[in-house]
């Protein structure tokens, strides 16, 4: 059975039973769980240190208020930056290279975001679709634009995170198929792909990271306007 470069992005089924529950669930296994001693284990506290950090650079110049959003954003987080790297293991599925899963998370949280920013500042929230000083005569194309702009964030949050998700899997694919072709034909020319194979793993293992933490930036700038 010829199977295509796409079929690694299709959700497993056993017995007609999808394990993109399992696919989900199964990584936070691996993340250490908190103890009553007085001092913790050095992945505990690697842990802690990269919480720490990457909540305080996010949640940075945004005001008080939206400091409530902090645990959830954080439990995003870690949950992309997990779901992203353990894709990366061989014989895995990547759960969210699928843009239905992105855009469910991109669509809720943004709806939150801009339902929260209607309910307590509606006037500060409705001002940005108009830019300060713009000509009367260009009011209604501006909004209109705004508006359309609006919209389209939750869009380019999901499409973004698959689209460099499934190009980084795509890449890893041919450049191993090609090894692997001209490791008997070319063995010299194999192992410069072969080493070209590992930087693109560590550079993917490198954008899995970035990506996560690009996504939950987005969302709290967007929480930033309204709050």
């Amino acid at each position: 059975m010829t199977l295509s470069l796409f079929d690694q992005f299709l959700s497993p089924v056993v017995y007609w039973i999808p394990l993109v529950a399992i696919a989900i669930t199964l990584p936070w296994i691996l993340f250490p769980s908190p103890t009553t001693r007085w001092l913790n284990n050095r992945s505990l506290t690697s842990q802690n240190w990269f919480l720490s950090q990457a909540t305080s650079q996010i949640f940075l110049p945004i005001n008080p208020p939206g400091h409530k959003w902090a645990l959830l954003l954080s439990s995003l987080l870690i949950f992309l930056a997990t779901m992203n790297t353990a894709g990366l293991l061989p014989y895995t599925f990547t759960p969210t290279s699928q843009l239905s899963i992105n855009m469910g998370l991109a669509g809720a949280l943004w709806m939150g975001v801009v339902i929260l920013g209607m309910r307590t500042q509606p006037t500060h929230s409705l001002g940005h679709l108009l830019p300060e000083g713009a000509p009367a005569l260009l009011t209604p194309i501006l909004v209109i634009i705004e508006t359309i702009s609006l919209f389209i964030r939750p869009i380019a949050l999901g499409v973004r995170l698959t689209a460099n998700l499934t190009a980084g899997h795509l890449l890893i694919q041919l450049t191993s198929t090609a090894t692997l072709a001209m490791l008997t034909i070319m063995p010299v020319t194999a192992i410069f792909t072969g080493i070209l194979l590992f930087l693109l793993a560590l550079l993917e293992a490198a954008v899995a990271l970035i990506q996560a933490y690009v996504f939950v930036l987005l969302l709290s700038l967007y929480l930033q306007e309204n709050v």
